[in-house]
């Protein structure tokens, strides 16, 4: 078995015990924080600080990591002419699944109707909540998105953490990096020995992720209850089932045609997939997926462009709930909606997913922004859904993820800059990769 981190060089794997795993630590937390929320749902509820605190610490890192991984994987790339390259492919594939996604998510939600019969009447739907991400919703717009990743100044991203914003920054100087070449070496080694520490930063913080696990669940149950989706459990399970259908067969037939197995990719990253499930949150897992893919054969510059851009272009899990959620609201209302109007739905979910990219809540506000194109359709419809969001957050989440991780992948393999020894030793289980859990 070949143990490789993701920054030094193969050394011989140690042996670890099963309760020192990550994914078995937080698997742990995650049960915890159920009983915990479901029999002390007040003392669940309050344990809220936990989870936030270590997603504001995961957030705190990501800046630094991307733009160290960037910078250096530009810096060291001979042909700048694959840096734009590479960024056309991964907006190709973006664009292509996202757009399946949505299509996806209307097929279904129009066969299984989950919505249906339930016979409520728009004026009885009021909330405070749904009224600010409408609002959110209208100042969001593809302009804005645009004009938003251009930063205040070219240190402010680091310290506001807006993912697009580092990137571009990062793009800039590594593309200037490698243009002063030899002038620019220092600087180069500086940065590769500055990421030994940072993802040692990293390591650090993934020791409290089963508390952060734990506080998130914990006030998910406690707060919302299970009893609170019996109702629209119909909702929930068509969502489930159709995003583990997209992954199986769409992005499964993609990795098989590509050379990997999309089952033993889930496999490969399955601490990071259990560290999304506990915390709701994607981005918890950014610094690790960067590692893991990276350790898995797909070149820095590859890696340091494709999951960035990714985590706000690539989010299939959040496609397939805004098409279904949008019908689900119509369905739930009796609201007849001709094809005509589902297919504005759908196109005008293309854009609007993309121009709140990156925002808190964007999946709201996406579904906001959606639903009032379609005048008939009760943008207040939207409440209905609020109570059970937390619920489905976590599989949009873990279908993003994985999107990405595929992604990657994929992208590697058109640019030629995929290891595939690498790739089938972390397939088969035979590459251990040396991040949080096993530093």
């Amino acid at each position: 078995m070949l143990t490789i981190d993701a920054n030094t060089p193969p050394s011989p794997p140690k042996k670890q015990k099963f309760y020192q795993s990550l994914y078995v630590q937080v698997i742990l937390a995650i049960i915890i924080g159920i009983l915990l929320g479901y029999f002390f749902p007040d003392f669940g509820a309050s344990l809220k600080p936990l989870g936030e605190a270590f997603i504001k610490l995961v957030k705190m890192i990501i800046a630094p990591v991307i733009f160290l991984t960037v910078v250096t994987g530009i810096a060291g790339m001979n042909d700048m002419k694959s840096v734009g390259r590479v960024a056309g492919k991964a907006m190709l594939y973006f664009i292509t699944f996202s757009t399946l996604a949505l299509i996806i998510g209307l097929v279904v939600a129009n066969i299984i109707e989950p919505g249906a019969g339930l016979n409520i009447d728009p004026a009885t739907l009021k909330s405070e909540k749904v009224s600010e991400y409408v609002s959110k919703a209208k100042d969001s717009s593809l302009i804005g998105f645009f004009m938003n990743i251009i930063p205040t100044t070219i240190l402010s991203p680091l310290t506001e953490g807006n993912i697009l914003q580092v990137l571009f920054v990062s793009v800039l100087f590594g593309v200037a990096l490698a243009s002063v070449g030899e002038r620019g070496k220092p600087i180069t080694d500086l940065l590769q020995v500055a990421a030994a520490p940072m993802f040692k930063v990293v390591s650090i913080l993934m020791k409290v992720a089963p508390l952060g696990a734990l506080g998130a669940m914990a006030f998910t149950i406690g707060k919302y209850g299970l009893s609170s989706i019996s109702n629209l459990m119909m909702l929930i399970l068509t969502f489930y089932i159709t995003s583990l259908l997209f992954i199986l067969i769409i992005l499964g037939a993609v990795a098989r045609y590509n050379g990997f197995s999309i089952v033993k990719m889930i496999r490969y990253i399955k601490d990071e997939l259990w560290l999304v499930l506990g915390t709701s949150s994607s981005e918890a897992a950014l610094p690790n997926l960067m590692q893991k893919m990276q350790a898995a054969g797909c070149e820095k510059s590859v890696v340091g462009l494709v999951v960035p851009t990714g985590y706000s272009f690539n989010l299939d899990g959040t496609n397939i709930y805004m098409t279904m959620a949008a019908l689900f609201i119509a369905q739930a209302t009796n609201t007849d909606l001709t094809l005509g109007q589902q297919i504005t739905l759908l196109l005008v979910a293309m854009l609007s997913s993309k121009g709140a990219a990156g925002v808190t809540g964007a999946g709201f506000i996406t579904l906001a922004a959606t639903l009032s194109v379609v005048p008939s359709l009760p943008v207040e419809g939207m409440a209905l859904i609020l109570g059970i969001d937390r619920f489905m957050s976590e599989c949009r989440a873990l279908t993003n993820i994985i999107g990405n991780a595929c992604a990657t992948i994929v992208v590697a393999r058109w640019e030629n800059a995929l290891d595939k020894e690498k790739l089938d030793l972390a397939m088969s289980g035979k590459l251990v990769v040396k991040t949080e859990e096993n530093h």
